[in-house]
């Protein structure tokens, strides 16, 4: 079954993460195939909006720490950061960057790298059951690839959200503005259409140039460099957590899910 989804109509593109028997986790090949449709939704001269959702309980697991096939012989910090500078990195930026307007549907868990898919959208719709995390700080790393905390809630609360490990409500996140609007579960994916197919209204090039004002002013603030700068301060939790007990992060996986349990 296709882990990525797509279709277009309307001037709106839809993509669908479409791995809910695993909570939507992220394969690199599931990443691979996500932008791939973003590519395909900006390349589309009749797509003027782009819809991200998800199908299942829940809009996505974060990455899929288990599914990568036969472990490599030996894991260096050279060969993670290569492919999560691609991966983690690349991709979540290009997604920011596509010249259309992007809207987020997420309702249920959206843990970690479920992030890395929300945040680089322009608007997020969440659904009231919908609850945000980066508990990486358990396993030694100082959050996620994508460092969006500090903008998407500010200082104080980006440094309790990752202390803490704790996750934050569609309600919270909406007072904080990472969310643009929460509704009823059932209301989720007709929200999210009925603000792509109002937004598909407006003119095509002044949607591009309002887009491009907003996130130039966020990077002349130091976005960008910002994002550069601590995805390598993510890799050095790498580098210790390797160098302390040969693996990449310090607390097992096992361990890991008996924490987020309990949360």
């Amino acid at each position: 079954m296709d882990q990525i989804l797509y279709k277009a109509a309307d001037g709106v593109a839809v993509i669908t993460l479409n791995r809910p028997e695993a909570a939507n986790a992220q394969t690199m090949e599931l990443l691979d195939d996500l932008d791939a449709a973003w590519r395909r939704a900006a390349d589309d001269e009749d797509v003027r909006v782009i819809v991200l959702n998800a199908n299942g309980k829940h809009f996505s697991a974060g990455h899929d720490l288990k599914s990568g096939g036969p472990a490599p012989a030996k894991i260096t910090l050279e060969s993670i950061y290569a492919t999560e500078a691609r991966r983690y990195l690349e991709y979540t930026l290009r997604w920011r960057n596509v010249p259309k307007p992007s809207i987020a549907a997420v309702q249920g868990k959206c843990i970690a790298g479920g992030l890395m898919l929300c945040w680089p959208c322009d608007l997020i719709v969440a659904a009231e059951n919908a609850e945000f995390s980066d508990p990486v700080v358990h396993m030694g790393i100082g959050g996620v690839e994508y460092h969006g905390h500090t903008w998407e809630l500010g200082p104080r609360k980006a440094k309790e959200i990752l202390f803490t490990g704790r996750g934050i409500t569609a309600e919270e996140a909406e007072k904080v503005g990472m969310v643009n609007k929460v509704v009823p579960l059932d209301d989720l994916e007709t929200s999210a259409m009925e603000l792509a197919a109002q937004i598909a209204q407006m003119h095509p090039f002044a949607l591009r140039q309002a887009k491009r004002a907003v996130n130039q002013t966020l990077d002349v603030q130091g976005f960008y460099a910002a994002i550069q700068s601590v995805f390598d301060i993510h890799e050095t939790g790498h580098g210790n957590a390797l160098s302390v007990d040969g693996y990449p992060v310090l607390m097992k996986l096992d361990g890991m899910k008996e924490r987020l349990k309990r949360q």
